[in-house]
């Protein structure tokens, strides 16, 4: 069916099968088709067309920050700090 439809990531290539088994193959052929265009129809689209509504995945991995992201933080921290300081100190360089 990748050959109807675009499949751009894992989730997608999902999505398709569990649409593969809930309105199966002629509908989803038929629905692409349906969407028109030269290109081929992405996934929202055909779901759309069949009335269909994708479930939510669970993402059961925690978020956890990374060395590289606190860094990056950090350093914005202090390019905004340098830029602009906090209201007590532009008081003073205000009265000057």
């Amino acid at each position: 069916m990748e050959h109807l439809v675009r499949v751009c990531s894992e989730k997608d290539r999902w999505v398709l099968g569990w649409l593969r088994q809930r309105v199966g193959d002629a509908a989803i052929a038929r629905a692409a088709a349906e969407c028109g265009g030269d290109a081929k129809p992405y996934l929202s689209a055909v779901c759309r067309r069949l009335g269909v509504r994708i479930p939510m995945l669970a993402t059961p991995r925690a978020i956890e920050p990374s060395v590289v992201a606190e860094q990056s933080l950090a350093t914005i921290r202090g390019i905004l700090t340098s830029r602009y300081p906090p209201a007590a100190s532009r008081s003073a360089v205000a009265g000057r």
